[in-house]
């Protein structure tokens, strides 16, 4: 048996994304902090359970990453009751708590890197390298 998450915790993490997004899209939640933000649900990862529902989430044009994540932790039980409607097929709907997504800073991070002139001079050497073999 493999580590990773199975395919019904796939599944369900994506459905359960999908609910949160519509109603984040919505509107439903009304929370200064949250209303007037545009937030990119990037993931969802279930417990092996699915008992729990991690969201990462992005608040696109916003700096205060984590003011936004308080936010919706507050409202995480209000949430929770709203995409109950839309995941009425599962025995119990799960109990939500929202983390910030890093991956967008950590591949800009990377890709920084990748441009950087050290990283592009060794690239370059390495080049030099296999045209001798």
């Amino acid at each position: 048996m493999s580590n990773g998450p199975s395919q019904r915790m796939l599944r369900v993490g994506e459905q359960v994304r999908a609910a949160i997004t519509q109603v984040l899209q919505r509107g439903e939640v009304r929370d200064p902090e949250i209303e007037n933000t545009v937030i990119s649900v990037s993931e969802v990862r279930m417990s092996p359970d699915l008992k729990i529902a991690t969201a990462y989430v992005t608040p696109l044009g916003q700096r205060d990453h984590q003011a936004l994540v308080a936010a919706l932790n507050r409202n995480a039980k209000f949430i929770r009751g709203r995409i109950g409607r839309q995941l009425n097929q599962m025995k119990s709907i799960p109990s939500v708590r929202f983390r910030d997504d890093t991956s967008f800073d950590n591949y800009r991070k990377i890709d920084e890197l990748l441009r950087s002139p050290e990283v592009a001079r060794d690239l370059d050497e390495d080049d030099d390298h296999g045209d001798e073999n």
